[in-house]
């Protein structure tokens, strides 16, 4: 839609869905978070590091906070830099809708792609819509289907298979910012409990709120974890980012050193994490009878909490897919594909992949303009 809104000439959009923008519709909890006030190419995993840069300089977050500011939406930052709107997700939709109708563009909804060729003159597609087909021809095509994720809502790896199609390469996929998940079910006792830490696979961590699940871990950090983590790989949680816990329960033991230590370790966490976690270590006496070396074994502990993940929860809840069409077969400035002109691919179909908190729409937003312009759109 983006691109859409800006590329010459007559444009058509094929869709699948019922109504166009189903995944803005349902990010943010339904308010769309469109972007990031920090957002930089740091903050996109890709085989190539700096493929993003080009699009991302060229079509910045303070450009689309501009655009949503022209069209009159509310918006607010919630945290970290990630803005949603104030109301709805679908003022986002609207807002594009508003853009391609000016634009001129048709928009051919509840509609798939059964053939896809080249042709001399550029492509032709036959499309099938309510049981009846049509043919149609192109000079240029923009892919911006997405990748695996979610597939409750259509989506499926149909840009790959037509990268393949076209003998261009694409990369592993899998699934990212995902839930990690135990075989064992072992949080389902403490299912909801939240609290902050910082959780780390390989050597990148993010600190922002963990959550235990029937399942296993949820949680912003854990869901940008996901993206470093490979299967069989263990995470490590830091129970207490903000400071030492040994530290802390030292200092309560000269003035609460008669109560239990698990009375004063859920003044620092949980009370039902402390209990589960009394279950794995001993966590037995008073206060009082703990050595200083006793507390920094805790604290170690639970500031170096070793995990191995059985997997995730998949694409199934999956906000995005990891891997897609190797960037080298792509150009950066425009996203066509360097060995069939007039082929060009976006958003997440791409091998970039952003945090979590409007990283990858800011990226949707980007190629999708990288292309418009080449195409002949202004600026």
């Amino acid at each position: 839609m983006m691109c859409a809104a800006h590329a010459p000439g007559r444009v058509l959009i094929v869709d699948h869905a019922k109504a166009p923008g189903e995944k803005i519709r349902i990010s943010g909890g339904g308010r769309c978070n469109f972007t990031n006030f920090y957002c930089d190419p740091g903050a996109f995993l890709s085989q190539n590091p700096h493929f993003a840069k080009s699009a991302l300089a060229r079509y910045t977050q303070w450009d689309f906070i501009e655009l949503v500011d022209r069209h009159g939406i509310a918006w607010h930052e919630k945290t970290l830099g990630q803005l949603f709107c104030d109301t709805s997700a679908k003022d986002i939709i609207a807002m594009l809708r508003r853009m391609i109708q000016a634009n001129g563009a048709e928009l051919s909804l509840q509609t798939s792609v059964s053939a896809f060729a080249k042709t001399p003159e550029g492509f032709s597609a036959t499309l099938e819509q309510n049981g009846s087909g049509k043919t149609v021809t192109a000079a240029n095509v923009v892919v911006a289907t997405g990748g695996k994720s979610i597939p409750k809502m259509g989506a499926t790896g149909f840009a790959y298979t037509l990268a393949e199609q076209f003998n261009l390469p694409v990369t592993d996929t899998r699934p990212a910012l995902v839930p990690f998940t135990f075989s064992d079910r072992r949080f389902a006792a403490i299912s909801g409990v939240s609290t902050p830490a910082r959780v780390t696979a390989g050597t990148t961590g993010f600190e922002e709120a963990l959550l235990f699940t029937h399942r296993g871990l949820s949680g912003p950090a854990v869901l940008q974890a996901s993206s470093y983590w490979r299967e069989g790989e263990a995470v490590t949680v830091n129970l207490s980012p903000g400071g030492s816990l040994a530290k802390a329960l030292r200092d309560r033991r000269h003035h609460a050193g008669r109560r239990n230590l698990t009375t004063e370790l859920a003044a620092l966490l949980p009370g039902r994490l402390v209990d589960h976690l009394a279950g794995e270590m001993d966590l037995s006496g008073n206060l009082a009878d703990q050595s200083d070396q006793r507390l920094s074994e805790i604290g170690q502990r639970l500031e170096n909490w070793s995990l191995h993940p059985s997997g995730t929860e998949g694409y199934r809840t999956a906000e995005v897919t990891l891997g897609g069409i190797d960037t080298d077969a792509l150009s950066s400035r425009t996203m066509e594909a360097r060995t069939v002109p007039g082929l060009y691919f976006t958003g997440e179909a791409v091998d970039v992949t952003g945090w979590l908190g409007g990283y990858n729409f800011q990226w949707a937003w980007a190629s999708g303009m990288a292309a418009a312009r080449a195409l002949g759109a202004p600026g």
